[in-house]
């Protein structure tokens, strides 16, 4: 027993003399600004030592020890459950164990033996914040889900249940509306049900057959389940070009732009962001006429509306012939009001610079009073990239429009604001910086000359 004690001593008093090191360098990191590298490093081992001699000298709380409640434990493996699943009959397996019992060929129920209408696993929530709870009440974490790089399986009965969902859309109203809300929920957590609409051409216009040409806000609870099932399909990378290019789609997403609850428009907008990411989307989605009530929903949308907006005329505007369209829209007026107001500052002075290829934006900037706005960004905002969109703005201001050189010059005169950019920005915003500059001492030269 003494000999038991004296060890116990021993390392306490080891433990105490790493804790007094760690201790002292941390001190000298918090106290000295311009401390060294090496005294992070040594920091960051004295710590590891610690942590590596107090795992080696704290007994072990394995759960051999234990008595799992079986609730717990998943039916195949009968282990502890690291990531809950529910499987088509409502039983709850540790997903790995369950998606080996699919891979293998099953397609009925391991514990009840029924046979699956379909294979998609729902996360248990539930049940792991049980097991997240007990294990931290016996005095350790839940272990880390085993990756098992397997996806989800699609069956011959995945493609049953979307084929019978799909038919509900040509059926009664109260069938359609359940179908539907389905459909929002699969697609929003199955990733592989996303891919299923990928496999027929057919899918995506019985999907949307509910919703008629100029009376899609007829039933809006309808709506707006179809035109998220819509944003839902489109993430899926694969899907995009055969979404957008089918000819009911774009139209009936722009229609539930302008008529749909805030919801359903704000959706719409996210599901046009979605297909953009494709360049050929881009000009589709243009031509069919989504950037005006696109720019609508911006200018009168709610905070997360306008962000699907402001994202999709983005993504768009990428896109030449698109930046004239917003233009032509109205898009100018409304993005810098936005901007004066504090909304989106960061995604619409990207879009603004974007817009300012055009010289029709450039007057319309000008009009609104651009450059005082554009000026007060420079010098208040910490965001590089903010400021380097200000600047080319209005470099392309002062190379179109020589009466605001004057207000440029008494900037410059009382703040300095572009001189301190031509220093300390982005490399970008230099040469606009140093453009403007040149441009200022050329415009003060020739009018004290004259």
């Amino acid at each position: 027993m003494a000999k038991t004690g004296a060890l116990e001593t021993e390392t306490a008093k080891a433990a105490t003399e790493l804790k007094k090191e760690l201790k002292r360098i941390v001190k000298a990191i918090v106290d000295e600004d311009d401390y060294t590298v090496e005294a992070t490093d040594r920091a960051i081992q004295t710590l590891c030592a610690l942590k590596d001699f107090k795992l080696k000298h704290t007994p072990s709380l394995g759960l051999d020890n234990l008595t799992v409640p079986d609730e717990f434990l998943c039916p195949i493996s009968r282990e502890l459950m690291r990531d809950p699943v529910v499987l088509a009959t409502g039983q709850t397996y540790d997903r790995p164990f369950i998606q080996r019992w699919l891979k293998d060929g099953h397609r009925t129920c391991p514990q009840t033996q029924q046979v699956l209408c379909h294979t998609f696993l729902t996360p248990n929530h539930l049940v792991r914040e049980m097991i997240s709870q007990w294990c931290k009440e016996h005095g350790f974490e839940l272990p880390n889900p085993v990756q098992d790089g397997d996806e989800e399986i699609i069956t011959d009965a995945d493609r049953g249940h979307l084929n019978l969902l799909i038919g509900k859309m040509s059926s009664s109203l109260p069938d359609q509306k359940e179908a539907a809300k389905e459909l929002r929920l699969l697609t929003k957590r199955m990733p592989s049900f996303r891919a299923l609409f990928g496999e027929s051409a057919d899918a995506i216009p019985q999907l949307l057959n509910p919703l008629s040409p100029g009376m899609v806000d007829m039933h809006p609870d309808l709506q707006e389940d179809l035109i998220t099932t819509v944003l839902n399909i489109s993430i899926h990378d694969n899907n995009k070009k055969l979404v957008a290019e089918n000819p009911v789609v774009i139209p009936m997403l722009i229609e539930s732009l302008k008529f749909g609850t805030m919801e359903t428009r704000s959706n719409a907008a996210g599901a046009l962001f979605t297909l953009s990411a494709l360049d050929s989307n881009k000009h589709i989605i243009g031509r069919a006429g989504a950037l005006k009530p696109l720019i609508e929903l911006l200018d009168e949308g709610n905070a997360l509306a306008m962000k699907d907006a402001a994202s999709a005329i983005f993504n768009l505007c990428v896109v030449l012939e698109n930046r004239g369209r917003a233009v032509r829209e109205g898009a100018v007026r409304v993005v810098l009001k936005k901007i004066m107001d504090h909304i989106l500052v960061d995604e619409l002075l990207a879009i603004l610079a974007m817009l300012s290829s055009f010289h029709k934006a450039v007057e319309e900037m000008v009009e609104l009073d651009a450059v005082p706005c554009l000026l007060s960004i420079i010098r208040e905002s910490t965001c590089e990239r903010n400021k380097e969109n200000c600047i080319a703005i209005l470099y392309t201001i002062c190379f179109n429009d020589r009466n605001k050189l004057r207000e440029m010059i008494e900037e410059e005169n009382a703040n300095g604001t572009i001189s301190r950019l031509a220093q300390s920005g982005t490399s970008r915003a230099k040469r606009k910086a140093n453009g403007i500059l040149e441009r200022l001492e050329r415009a003060a030269l020739i009018s004290h000359t004259a």
